[in-house]
């Protein structure tokens, strides 16, 4: 039988109850690319219209798409499956969804459950020694993934439908946005790690398809294929560690393999390269210093799209990765100290750039890899709770950013369209003033803003904050962290800095976002004066999943309620997504924590949280004091940047500082070492042509041998038998 449970009935609380159907999960958003790839593909095979002349209609019918790099001004009809696909597409989504919603409610009213529950399906690979079976696996840590996949990939897709519905490659499109929902819930299901590799490729492949999505232009192509291409180089990383934990543990299987982690050396080498390797995949799909360099190039994907990768799935692998392995980075300081001083580098350089960006999307893109740089300062520092807790709250206020940022794209878009200019629409310096086109918008926005700068009551105060607080406290508390050492440098040396590095990073948030809302929604309007007239609300199939991101960005902090906090304001439970992951990582975090650790202070605590708040608010007022709205010009008008402003709006030239070192050397290699030297030189001059040479030359030797006079061929008779005499006569006599 097919679907067959690890656990035998009765010996889990889950078996036999809905659970049992938690292989429907990824299985129906991959049934819905199944259904609208072949609606693509039906399309794609039409032999023409019944009437020559439907062609030319369509090729001037409505507008063919929101693209985000200027798509809004093409035509072409709507796909004839377009309304099959706005069923399929975000039903499933919600289907899945509800059914993970259902085994929630069920596992939460189990109480504590210790033991995962597994389900193995069938073998995959039982080759000698290794045996992997595709198996998923259900705890507290997958079933909050599966909730935060589920529920915001559901809401991106309902908005995709308002957002994308006149685009000619509409169910290709849902077709790659359910495929990218499958991959991740397999990510995050798989009991061991070959499993969560195929969907750790599998999110990976589905970028490279939504960010080129529109391919006919170059620069779209060559995004995806920038993001495919940086994040194989993390995925070898990814490669060697599963590598080196097999050929020294044995097995690949989370259970199995926490089962033996007694048998690691703490601190030792091998753990510390298993542990560093991975974080080497996580730096490609997490997008970190150095690999980081993809995300932002992917915003040439639908906005949409942007919102998927930045809130729900891709960039949040790495993080999940390093929760799911906490009982090897616990056993491995060295390697969580890495991760902690990258991601705090991440976190503070991504943060400078997003202040100079005038791409509205860019903006968040930065904005972005600031904030899992904030995730992995929580993860690698042992404060596992801490980086879920974020990377939850993220993917409220991120997505509702990104797709607050769409209906502001949209509409500029439609403005744009009516009138026949060829503005940028995507650029804040041809904004402005919208929140009397876009109320809705404006206050859902700000609700964002609030919650990634970290202004209590909303969600971002209480996940970046906790984050914050306990890199604070494994400095304070003598963790096996702060005994280590890093580069020579001592563990609670490199804890303070990634501290302040954080607020540094906070007060930068609070900046470059603030500033993304004064430049949009406040000041005169420099859209145009004819396009003003066409500036409104994005259709309810957009604002309404907005609606319910607003909330979840301004209640979801309430989940992991510090003590400190509810004493005070009973807001909700006191740490309930603490207690809800326990199980899952209470021993990778006690092992980083150490023996004999005292809780912090609650004084200590309290001026840890006022200076949180202090910088959040000086970020805004900075913001507001130094940026003036009324003074920005529009795009076409604008002098180009100088000074260090003109570094920042550049990236600090990495990608061209890449290019000229790593791919302009790799090109010199390959034309000049591989192809000349090896390619054309050895094999082409030296083994093939040089082999002929040397056939032609013993046939021109051949051939004067054979020259048909008869008197030549007796004198070599004779010279011949004269050779074999001579021989003879030396051998036989003395």
């Amino acid at each position: 039988m097919l679907l067959q449970s690890a656990v035998s009935p009765g010996t889990h609380p889950l078996a036999g109850t809905i659970a049992a159907w938690m292989w429907a999960i990824p299985l129906l958003p991959l049934l819905g690319f199944l259904i609208n790839g072949l609606l693509s593909l039906t399309a794609v095979a039409r032999f023409g219209p019944a009437d020559p002349t439907a062609a030319s209609h369509a090729a001037h019918g409505d507008e063919g798409g929101h693209g985000d790099a200027d798509h809004g001004g093409h035509h072409a009809a709507r796909h004839r499956f377009a309304g099959i696909t706005s069923i399929v597409g975000p039903g499933v989504l919600v289907a899945a969804f509800l059914l993970a919603a259902a085994i929630f409610v069920r596992m939460h009213a189990l109480g504590e459950m210790s033991e995962p529950f597994i389900q193995q399906y069938f073998s995959w690979m039982p080759v000698g020694d290794l045996s992997v079976d595709v198996a998923f696996r259900l705890d507290q840590l997958s079933m909050l993934m599966v909730m935060v996949v589920t529920g915001v990939g559901m809401l991106i897709h309902i908005f995709s439908v308002g957002y994308m519905r006149e685009d000619p490659g509409y169910p290709r499109y849902f077709a790659y946005l359910n495929l990218f929902v499958f991959c991740m819930l397999v990510l995050v299901m798989a009991a061991n790690y070959p499993l969560l590799f195929v969907g750790w490729e599998g999110v990976g492949v589905c970028s490279y398809l939504l960010i080129g999505f529109w391919f006919s232009e170059k620069a779209n192509a060559d995004a995806g294929k920038k993001a495919f291409i940086v994040n194989r180089i993390g995925d070898f990383g990814f490669l060697i560690a599963m590598f080196l934990l097999f050929a020294n543990y044995g097995t690949l299987d989370f259970s199995a393999l926490q089962a033996v982690s007694g048998q690691f050396v703490f601190g030792g080498a091998l753990i510390t390269t298993i542990a560093l390797f991975f974080f080497l995949g996580c730096t490609g799909k997490s997008a970190q210093i150095p690999l980081y360099i993809w995300l932002p190039d992917a915003m040439a994907g639908p906005t949409p799209v942007s919102a998927l990768i930045h809130a729900a799935t891709m960039v949040t692998a790495g993080v999940y990765l390093i929760a799911r392995s906490n009982f090897i980075f616990a056993a491995a300081p060295v390697a969580g100290l890495t991760v902690v001083v990258v991601g705090a580098l991440t976190a503070l350089f991504a943060a400078t750039i997003g202040l100079k960006q005038w791409d509205i999307k860019k903006v968040l893109a930065y904005s972005t890899v600031s904030q899992l740089g904030y995730m992995f300062v929580g993860v690698g520092a042992g404060a596992y709770v801490a980086g879920v807790f974020h990377l939850m709250t993220h993917a409220f206020f991120k997505a509702l950013l990104f797709l607050g940022a769409g209906s502001v794209i949209h509409v500029m878009h439609q403005a744009y369209h009516h009138t026949g200019s060829h503005d940028d629409a995507q650029d804040m310096r041809n904004m402005g003033g919208l929140k009397k086109y876009m109320p809705v918008t404006w206050v859902l926005m700000w609700i964002a803003t609030l919650a990634i700068a970290g202004i209590p009551p909303f969600a971002g105060f209480f996940s970046k904050d906790e984050i914050l607080g306990t890199v604070f406290q494994r400095a304070e508390q003598g963790s096996t962290l702060a005994q280590a050492h890093w580069l020579g440098l001592p563990g609670t040396a490199v804890l303070y800095l990634a501290y302040a590095m954080g607020l540094a990073a906070a007060l930068l948030t609070a900046i470059y976002m603030t500033r993304l809302m004064l430049y949009t929604f406040h000041g005169p309007n420099r859209t145009g004066e004819k396009e003003r007239e066409h500036l409104t609300e994005a259709p309810w199939i957009m604002t309404g999943p907005l609606l319910v991101l607003g909330l979840l960005s301004a209640v979801g902090g309430w989940f992991n309620l510090p003590e400190l906090i509810t004493h005070a304001i009973p807001l909700g439970p006191t740490a309930a997504l603490e207690h809800w992951l326990d199980p899952v990582v209470g021993a990778g975090t006690a092992t980083v924590v150490g023996p004999g650790a005292e809780a912090t202070a609650a004084s200590t605590e309290t001026i840890l949280i006022v200076v949180a708040i202090a910088i959040a608010i000086a970020g805004i007022s900075i913001a507001v004091a130094v940026l003036k709205p009324a003074a920005l010009v529009p795009k076409r008008q604008a002098k180009p940047e100088e000074g260090f402003e003109r570094v920042l709006a550049n990236k600090y030239y990495v990608d061209e500082i890449y290019d000229a070192t790593v791919v302009q050397g790799t090109y010199g290699v390959s034309r000049n070492l591989l192809w000349r030297g090896v390619d054309v030189g050895l094999i082409d001059g030296l083994l093939v042509n040089g082999s002929a040479w040397a056939a032609r030359f013993a046939g021109w030797l051949g051939s004067q041998l054979q020259s048909g006079q008869l008197g030549t061929y007796a004198w070599v008779l004779v010279l011949g038998v004269l050779l074999v005499l001579g021989a003879f006569h030396h051998a036989v006599l003395p």
